[in-house]
Parts: C-alpha cells; structure tokens; sequence
C-alpha cells in the first residue's frame, strides 16, 4: 500500500503573532516554526497503516525552503521519502487552501496513492478544506473527521465522528483521502537511529510552473483588544429585558 501524508509548517502554538505592515498577514520572519499537530496524527497513523499492511509512506508539503524541517522530522519518525512543493508563493501563513491544494495535486497526481492522509485542519488557519479541496483536484472520494481506519482489500472502511456524540461507519474505494482527527492514536517521536536515517532519504524537490489563484483572501487582521464596557439599562426588569433585545439586535453587542 503506498500512503501519501500532507503535512503543513505552522508557527509555534507558544509564538505571538505580529501583524505585518501591510495588516493583512503577520511577521514571518519572527516566528518560529514547527509540525502541525493534526498532520502529525496522520502521519501516525499512515505508519501504522504501513506497519500493519506494508507498503511506502511518503511525506509532502507546500512551502518555502524552511518547510523542509517538518519534512526531515517526519522521515526521522519512520516516512520513507518526501515531495516538497517549493515556491515564493507558498511563504506565506495565509496561503488560500485552494492554492495550497492545487499546488499539492499537481505534485502527487502521477504518483499513484491508494491513500492519501491530511489533518483535519490547520492549527493556524483551521479552515479545514485543504485536503478536501485536494480529494476533488485529484478526483478521489474522501471522507472527514476520521477516528478510525480499517483496509479492506481494494476499499477503505473509516469511522467519522459527528455532532452531538454521534459516529458514523463509511466505506469507499481506493485510492481515497482521508482528513485525520487529532487524537486518532498515540504519536511517536524521532529517535536516535532515526534521526540519522533521516539525513540518508529522499526529499524530492518539485517547483510548479504556476500555482492556482487563491478563492478567497484577507481583508484585514487586528489584535483581539481586551476592554470591558458596562451599560446599564434602566426601567422594570420587563423593561430592562426588551432594551437588552434592542442593544443585542441594533448595536450588535457581544460578550
């Protein structure tokens, strides 16, 4: 069985972002990097998977030359090679998902999966439609919010979680892709001997001719601002209840 995992470079969740000049994106260049948390569930799992069935896990990412760390961690956790998607474009913390998922799509079209594995979201954007956007691009079905996956010969047999408590059993054909709840497993970490193996296996270097236009885009970012503000509404309580109504529904007040 060959799995691809699409894995993001997102900052350090102990990183304060800073607004950029332009108040559209924030500072790169002062933040620190590392995996992002629901990818790396799914690369769990697709070693797993691997360990279990045989087969190949490669890893895969859309990004600057930096997003080559979280490639080389994830070949020290036990991947077997890397595609790396690199391009100016793709520097950016708000990258459209489509953008990003066409860029993807390209890059791993001709390689054949049977499985392709995503985090559920993102833990900078958590837009959530990266790898759903890429199960069309690459015209495979595609199930979310993945708890659980069973192979079963030539289809896949996954359990979803719904709202409310609620499961569901879904069965699908391969090639597929699958978008991975965090807390599916338990992670494991590089070791010693895989570190070293690491520096010994294939990161692919892959610069597309064009990147997608993004769909959607930022019109503006602000810090959250921490004030209070007290209004008292006088009269009967009756009274004071319909003047609330009227503030929550003309002026838009939020708690």
């Amino acid at each position: 069985m060959r799995i691809a995992v699409c894995i993001k470079q997102v900052p350090t969740r102990e990183w304060q972002p800073r607004i950029d000049d332009s108040k559209r994106g924030v500072r790169e260049q002062d933040a620190s990097f590392e995996m992002n948390e629901p990818d790396a569930y799914a690369l769990e799992e697709a070693l797993r998977l691997r360990e279990k069935h045989g087969g190949e896990v490669v890893v895969c990412t859309a990004g600057p030359a930096r997003a080559s760390q979280v490639l080389r961690e994830a070949l020290a956790r036990g991947a077997d090679r890397a595609i790396h998607v690199e391009h100016d474009r793709l520097s950016s913390i708000t990258t459209d998902s489509f953008a990003i998922a066409g860029a993807l799509a390209d890059a791993v079209r001709d390689e054949t999966f049977d499985l392709v594995l995503t985090g559920l979201q993102s833990d900078d954007q958590g837009a959530a439609q990266t790898g759903v956007i890429l199960a069309e691009r690459l015209g495979v079905p595609h199930a979310t919010i993945v708890m659980e996956v069973q192979i079963q010969e030539s289809a896949v047999r996954v359990k979803r979680e719904l709202e409310g408590g609620w499961f569901q059993w879904v069965q699908m054909p391969l090639p597929a892709l699958l978008t991975i709840q965090s807390g599916i497993n338990q992670l494991r970490y590089a070791t010693l001997k895989g570190i070293m193996a690491a520096k010994k296996k294939e990161i692919r270097k892959v610069t597309p001719a064009s990147l997608p236009a993004g769909h959607s885009s930022i019109v503006g970012l602000d810090v959250p601002r921490k004030t209070k503000q007290t209004q008292l509404i006088p009269g009967s309580p009756a009274e004071a209840a319909k003047g609330l109504i009227e503030k929550l529904k003309d002026d838009r007040v939020v708690g």
